[in-house]
């Protein structure tokens, strides 16, 4: 009886271990060896051809002194992220509070609100890019009906920034939409019974009982989509290119180049300058979680 509760033992103990060997292969694989990679040619001046030059801490200085694009391109991924998440999670939030009633046709207009973040951002950047083109865009050609002028839509720096935010909301809100309807549907009905029996109205049941009682999911849904806009680079890098002169280049997209392409960087790849901004970007990011953590903690949670 004592050796096949040992052989159980073990072969619990074999699965257990089979079963997490994935996740852990994964981990080694896509996390802890590119952050070691980086780690390590952030000293060295590496274009991917030849040998490493052990460079020290010159990348470091270099991101302080000479680096005007890469801070230019953090302040602009802030003003992306403010100004798209206004917009789109108080719009995610009605939708979800819409759709959880009685309206008629919901199913059908959760499914055309979701529909957008199922579409590749290739498609979607190349169609907004369409869509707002300067000679024969829809856009465009509405105003013309009505009598108006062409707008250089991806020539001005503030448009530009506003089509990428428009088309960022289009993509994201459905799914922040769906997050909150989930929430929405863990809130007992008996608590808004009991509400409409004290007589309050439909207002004060949504400011004192669904959006405190959605504080746990608010929270998330909001430091998700807060790091999501923070790393927007697809969408950028299909529709704009960080065009005009880097007013719509976000940091991500500016790093991507820097590994992958020679825009911004002497006609040449840069691994070792663009492993420091990696680092710098993740102490961004690192810092904006923990203050919104610890800022949000009080309202996430439900007495």
């Amino acid at each position: 009886m004592k050796r096949k509760t040992l052989a159980l033992r073990k072969t619990e103990i074999i699965q257990s271990y089979a079963m997490i060997l994935p996740s852990t292969i994964g981990l080694a694989l896509f996390v802890v060896y590119p952050l070691g990679w980086v780690i390590r040619y952030c000293l060295y001046s590496y274009s991917g051809i030849g040998s490493a030059l052990f460079v020290g801490p010159y990348n470091f200085f270099r991101l302080f002194t000479s680096s005007h694009r890469y801070w230019q391109a953090v302040g602009n991924t802030f003003i992306f992220a403010i100004g798209k998440l206004s917009v789109e999670l108080p719009l995610a939030l009605i939708c979800a509070v819409l759709l959880t009633g009685s309206l008629r046709g919901r199913h059908l207009f959760r499914s055309i609100f979701f529909l957008p973040s199922m579409l590749s951002v290739a498609v979607m950047g190349i169609m907004f890019y369409y869509i707002f083109g300067s000679f024969n865009g829809v856009v465009n050609e509405i105003i013309r009906g009505f009598g108006g002028p062409r707008i250089s839509w991806f020539t001005d720096p503030k448009l530009a920034m506003l089509v990428l935010m428009f088309a960022s909301i289009w993509q994201n809100f459905g799914l922040n939409m769906l997050f909150f309807m989930t929430g929405l549907l863990s809130i007992s009905p008996e608590i808004y019974d009991a509400a409409s029996i004290d007589g309050a109205g439909s207002a004060q049941k949504l400011f004192r009982i669904t959006i405190p009682m959605l504080g746990p999911v608010t929270q998330v849904v909001v430091l998700n989509a807060l790091l999501g806009s923070l790393k927007t680079a697809d969408i950028v890098l299909v529709m704009t290119d960080g065009r005009p002169d880097g007013a719509t280049e976000l940091m991500m997209s500016y790093i991507y180049k820097q590994f992958f392409s020679s825009s911004y960087s002497s006609g040449r790849n840069d691994y070792g300058y663009a492993s420091v901004l990696v680092i710098m970007t993740a102490l961004i990011l690192g810092v904006i979680t923990f203050i919104y953590l610890k800022r949000s903690r009080r309202g996430a949670e439900i007495y």
